[in-house]
This record gives structure tokens, C-alpha cells and sequence, in this order.
């Protein structure tokens, strides 16, 4: 799925808001003088979030090169972030097992706001602060459906499905779902050593809907998630790099004892 649908949502909802406004009071500034020009602009804000609700959203096919392309081949929504970390692949995979909601810049304040506020049970929206994140989605709402040591993990979980119906829980049956009802969703982390030092990490989300009901209903979930979303992920990215670097020499991991010393110059070049 593209940007544009969450462009045109927000772009809508920007507009409700000023056009609500310029009802209540006159906005000089933009011209908004009376209460009909108020409520011209926000009847153009629904149209906008309904035109952007209402773009159509393709079925993807995956390319085969990774343990997440294997169990989500198909898909209509994605997201894809990476981030260069001057550290060693087995230093960036410890320091990805280890990062917490706190180390995550936003993670708490987002999920709290896409809770609206509620307590809950501890889960991946309501994460304790010092205990790994991928420990707590693991023990709550994911599966772990792939897992390279050192270089790809993948989680998945449902995220809508029909009432008394059973979850996928194995690759095979994230693979091979078709029951109407259900959105599944695939995330993994690939770590990638680079030929100049360094390593490349990579985090891509996906979903697959398996129907057309389903995928619309999504889509206008995921029009209004989608920048949280991608900015908890840059987050997170952010801070398995900077406890990857930050746990050199402590340690445990042979590479993580005696780095590289061309990765060194790396990092203080910068990447």
C-alpha cells in the first residue's frame, strides 16, 4: 500500500478540523469568514478521508529471498525500513534481543495514544519498560515463525480474524491461509553484513488480508496507524544501533570482545 491513502486521510482530517473551527470562529487568516465557508471545507475533509479510504489496494507478491518472503508471499499492505549500524552482524542480533520499550524513543507514549489511554494487560501496546520487546510480543500476541541466527527473525500474529475462529500460529499456516475473515500480519529483522564494514539491518511488516471485506476494513486502520507505525520502527532501529555499539568490548559475544578494527574508522567516519 502506498502513502497516498494516509496522505488524503489526514489531509481530510486536517481539513474537519479547520472547517469545525471556522464554524465556531471565524479563521481571517484563511479566509474562513463565515460558518457555510467552515462548513464547505470540512465536508471537503470527508470527502478526502472517504477518497483516501476508497483507493484501491493491491495484492503483492514477494520476491523469495527472505524466511519472511517464505511465509507471507502475498500481501497488500507493507512497510520497509533500514538503518546502517557500524557494529558486527552477531553484535547487531544480540543488541536486537536486548533493546526494551525504553530504549525505543516514542514506543510508549505512541501505543498508549493507539490504546487511547486504557490499561491493559502487558502485551506489544502495553509493554513493560526494561523487559525486551520482542520477549514480550513473543509471550503475548506473536509466534515466532522463522529464526537465523545472526541473520533473520520473523514474527507474526492475526490481527483480525472471525469470532471462535483458530489463529495461524505455524509459517505453513500463515502461508497457505485462506478462510475468509482473517488479516494477518508478518514482521521480520534482517541483519546483513556490508562489504565496506558494518552491518545493514532491515525491518519489513506486512499484511495479508484474505478477502475483500477484510482488506478495506484494514485499510482504513492502517491509514491512520501507519505513521506511528513507521516511526516506531525508525525508533527502533535507532536503538538496536545504539546498544549495538554501546555493548562493544562488554563481553559474552567473541566479536563483540575484539571489533573490527576497520568497523572502528567506520563508525568514526560516520556511515
Amino acid at each position: 500500500m502506498t502513502i497516498w491513502p494516509t496522505l488524503a486521510v489526514y489531509s481530510g482530517l486536517v481539513l474537519v478540523l479547520v472547517g469545525f473551527v471556522a464554524v465556531i470562529h471565524p479563521i481571517r487568516r484563511l479566509r474562513l469568514t463565515t460558518r457555510l465557508r467552515g462548513s464547505g471545507v470540512a465536508a471537503a475533509g470527508v470527502l478526502l478521508v472517504l477518497l483516501g479510504w476508497s483507493l484501491p489496494v493491491p495484492e503483492r507478491q514477494a520476491s523469495g529471498a527472505t524466511h519472511l518472503d517464505e511465509i507471507l508471499p502475498r500481501y497488500h499492505f507493507s512497510e520497509h525500513h533500514e538503518r546502517h549500524i557500524a557494529a558486527t552482524p552477531a553484535q547487531v542480533w544480540r543488541a536486537l534481543h536486548e533493546v526494551t520499550a525504553t530504549d525505543i524513543r516514542f514506543f510508549r507514549t505512541l501505543t498508549a495514544i493507539r490504546r487511547l489511554g486504557r490499561p491493559g494487560p502487558e502485551d506489544i501496546l502495553n509493554a513493560p519498560a526494561h523487559r525486551p520487546i520482542l520477549d514480550v510480543a513473543l509471550s503475548t500476541s506473536f509466534v515466532r515463525l522463522a529464526s537465523e541466527t545472526h541473520r533473520e527473525i520473523v514474527v507474526g500474529t492475526t490481527v483480525i480474524a472471525p469470532g471462535g475462529a483458530a489463529a495461524p500460529r505455524t509459517p505453513d499456516e500463515f502461508r497457505t491461509l485462506t478462510a475468509l475473515g482473517f488479516a494477518v500480519a508478518a514482521m521480520n529483522f534482517r541483519v546483513e553484513s556490508r562489504p565496506g564494514g558494518g552491518s545493514l539491518l532491515t525491518t519489513d511488516t506486512r499484511v495479508f488480508a484474505t478477502d475483500p471485506r477484510t482488506r478495506d476494513r484494514f485499510a482504513r486502520y492502517w491509514s491512520l496507524i501507519y505513521p506511528g507505525s513507521a516511526l516506531i520502527r525508525r525508533q527502533w532501529l535507532a536503538a538496536v544501533d545504539r546498544r549495538s555499539r554501546g555493548d562493544r568490548g562488554r563481553g559474552g559475544d567473541p566479536d563483540a570482545r575484539e571489533p573490527d578494527r576497520s568497523l572502528v574508522r567506520s563508525a568514526r567516519r560516520g556511515p
